[in-house]
This record gives structure tokens, sequence and C-alpha cells, in this order.
């Protein structure tokens, strides 16, 4: 299993798109050859790990990949291993890459493709699936802020209140009770406009912003529970898009058991609409057979991993659904339902 998104864009590579026996051709930016600049138009490349077809093949016109950035070759020296390179080609951006870092030679999926399919995928989970938060919030006068002004996290990505609970067996006393039971709080969910600007309890003028995400400011309203009470309130939320390799599953909300349910889909996205090796593509019906789904003669590829990755879904709505059945609500406030 993946804890980041770097893991599990490896994750795809080695299990659907590059066969052990069919590997791209790569060497990697020379030892001695310190840090590529973002600048730099010469790469000095290890040529131990190319035969001299496949130095050759970096000639005029190839596209090679470091990390995310495609560079356009325009002229390769074989003797003292360089490329001259145009940086940062197709739309990606030109970066700095440390000293032993891989080169792809004409890829056939391109690390930025994957990246940006993973980024599709998660954000097609949703509604079918949803990310899960509890948080311990303060009951205020009036409404209370999901969040505070000068940290606003990433709770622009509520979509509604699965429930709520407090431990006070009585909701109008002004003291915790430290008792085991908890009980739940009827609240409701109140979208505020982005950036919001309120007065706080000591009349300073403070803004609510998001500059990422939703626009929208969250606020909750309590019903039945004296304000100072401490409650415990779960929300659903949509999957925070990620935004760099290093971003964790856990911070973009995803359990690790989705993570074959977004290979699956980055797979079939990319293998659409294009020719792709036949190595490649007898490897992933083998992984599709691994995982008892086989390709159906009648089937293409793509349909393949488009139903195997529906069947995985289906099961994964099932759980989720049972450990978060639907709240009940009246009169715009949520009752939740304990499991």
């Amino acid at each position: 299993m993946s804890t980041d998104i770097a893991g599990l864009i490896d994750r795809v590579f080695r299990e659907y798109l590059e066969p052990n026996d069919d590997l791209t051709s790569y060497t990697a930016i020379a030892a001695g050859a310190g840090t590529l600049s973002a600048s730099a138009t010469s790469v000095s490349f290890n040529g131990d790990l190319l035969t001299l077809e496949e130095k050759d093949a970096m000639d005029a016109g190839t596209i090679i990949e470091c990390e995310q950035e495609l560079m356009y070759c325009t002229d390769v020296d074989i003797i003292n291993n360089t490329v001259t390179v145009v940086r940062g080609a197709l739309g990606t951006t030109a970066a700095t890459h440390a000293e032993g870092k891989i080169i792809k030679i004409a890829p056939v999926f391109t690390r930025k493709a994957v990246f940006d399919a993973v980024k599709d995928q998660i954000n097609n989970l949703f509604p079918t699936l949803f990310a899960v938060d509890t948080q311990q919030i303060t009951v205020g006068d009036g409404y209370t802020f999901v969040g505070t002004y000068d940290s606003v996290g990433t709770h622009n990505y509520i979509v509604s209140i699965i429930g709520a609970i407090s431990q006070y067996t009585d909701f109008s006393s002004n003291s915790d009770t430290t008792g085991v039971n908890f009980s739940n709080v009827a609240c409701s969910l109140v979208e505020l406009p982005n950036p919001f600007t309120y007065n706080d309890s000591d009349g300073v003028e403070r803004t609510f912003t998001y500059s990422t995400g939703p626009s929208v400011v969250h606020a909750i309203q309590f019903s039945g529970i004296s304000s100072g009470h401490t409650t415990y309130v779960t929300f659903k939320k949509k999957f925070i898009e990620p935004t760099a390799e290093s971003d964790t599953l856990a911070t973009i909300g995803l359990e690790q058991e989705y993570e074959p349910i977004i290979m699956a889909g980055v797979a079939a996205q990319l293998v659409s609409s294009r020719d792709i090796p036949t190595a490649t593509s007898s490897y992933i019906s083998e992984q599709l057979a691994v995982s008892n789904y086989p390709v159906g003669s009648s089937n293409s590829l793509r349909n393949s991993l488009l139903q195997y990755q529906q069947l995985l879904l289906n099961q994964a709505r099932k759980y989720l659904r049972a450990k978060y059945p639907e709240s009940v609500s009246v009169d715009g406030l949520v009752y939740g339902i304990q499991s």
C-alpha cells in the first residue's frame, strides 16, 4: 500500500503500465554532473546504461522525461554523453533535477500523464465515495465556524454533516460530564460566501478566506445545546485534489483500500484512444486475471478495466454506506444515526 501520491503513481506503473520484461529505455543524470537547474539546456547522462542505438534515439525530435518534466531533444553528443534539450515541453514545468535522477527516453506513458490521471480519478470518486472527517467543535453563540480564520484548513471541501455527538448528560448545563455515554446532537450546516468577514467576541474584524478548492465558508448551527459545550461532529467531504506527488493519501482523505479503484481507472483512462505495446496489453490482462477478473474476448481492454473499477467501487460504496448510514434530517437539522 502507498502512503503518498508518488507511491500510488509508482504502483500504477508497476502493476499496469510497465511490464518487467518490457522496460522503457532509460538512463540517469550523470554522476558528477551535479543538480540540473531549471534553465539548463544541456543534460549530461550516464552513457553506460544505454546502447549505441538508444543514444542515437535521443536525436532531434525525441521526447525524454525526468520526473514530471518533458524535454525536446534537439541534438545528442554520443561521445561526451550529453543531449541538448528544450525544457518544459508539452505544457510541463521546467524544474531542478538531482544528480542520478532517472531519464526515460520516449516513454509510452509519461509520469505527468499518470499524475494528471490520478487527479482525475480522485475527483471522479465523489459522490459514489467520500472522505470522512471528525472534528471536536465547541458550541458557540449563534453559529460556530468550522476551523478558524487564521487556520482555515480544508473545511471548504465539506459537503454535509453525517452526525454530531456530545458527552453532556444535560445539554443546558455548563460543565462537561465525565461519563462515557454519548448522545446525538441536532445541528445544521451553513454555507457562507467566500471570503466571509465577521466581528469576533472582542469586536475585532476577522475574515475567512479560501484561496483554493470550493469557494465556500462553513459554519454550524446547533440546536438544544448551550454554548461552551464540546461536541464531535463527523462530516462528509469531497476528496482534496492533489497538487504534488508528496501529498499523502491521508491528507487527501483517501483510504488505502481505494488505491485499486484509482489504479484501474488510471489505466483505463491512459490506454483509451491510443496504441499501446502488445506486452503492456498482455500484462494488464494478466493483472486483471490475477484479480479474478479475466478480460473477455469480446471486451476491449479499456472496458474491462472500467468494469473491474466499477466492481471495486460498488464494494467500497456498500461498506461506506453501512458504516455511515444516511442521517435523519428534520426541518434542516441533522440527527446522526449511531451505527
